[in-house]
Order: structure tokens, then sequence, then C-alpha cells
């Protein structure tokens, strides 16, 4: 079985960082990817961005990162403005498209 790939997209940037270092002190996860759009309402939207961060790992420790994400973002935001997703085994072929957005990487990793 292949790596799982999970997903949250929370309003802000501040709350999907914070979510993400929950996550992470939480469970042996990858960052592959981080993206950004606009919410439903444009610039009328309290928060006027929408944050999606794309990890890696096995199953049960994706899993784990989701939960504490989302946890750690219900502190700040209710609960419809949290969506989480996972993948429980994802095809390599998508991986390019895991760091596709308009995030970008500047510095070597």
């Amino acid at each position: 079985m292949g790596s799982s790939l999970g997903m949250i997209e929370v309003l802000g940037f501040s709350v999907a960082m914070k979510a993400m270092d929950t996550a992470c002190k939480h469970a042996e996860i990858e960052i592959k990817g981080i993206d950004c759009n606009n919410p439903v309402e444009g610039d009328a939207a309290k928060i006027p961005v929408v944050i999606q961060v794309k990890f890696s790992g096995d199953i049960s420790q994706v899993q784990e990162a989701l939960n504490q994400a989302k946890r750690e973002a219900l502190n700040y935001l209710d609960e419809k403005d949290i969506h989480v997703k996972m993948i429980p085994s994802y095809s390599p072929e998508i991986e390019p498209l895991l760091m596709a957005g308009k995030v970008k990487n500047k510095r070597p990793v």
C-alpha cells in the first residue's frame, strides 16, 4: 500500500500554520504543498483567503494529523470553515499536482 494523503482547508494563513504545527507535533507526516484561494464571499469574507495544506504519511499518522489539525483549527473557526479529506492510498501519478498552486517554495528543500 502507498502513502496516504491528507488535506485540510481552513480560512486564514495563520490558522493553517497553527493547525499544521499541531499536526506535525502529533504525527509523522511530510507536508507536500500549500495553496491558497479566495473564499466564495470574495473580499466581503471575514477572512479573505482559504488555505489548503497537503501532507502524506502512513494511514494512521495522516488520520491522527487530520484529527489534531481540525481540533486546533476549531479553536479559531466554525466547523463549517474547516474541511478535511483523506485519500488512504494515493497514486504516485498525482505527486506533481500536490505542489501545484499559487504558493511556491523559493528555497531548496
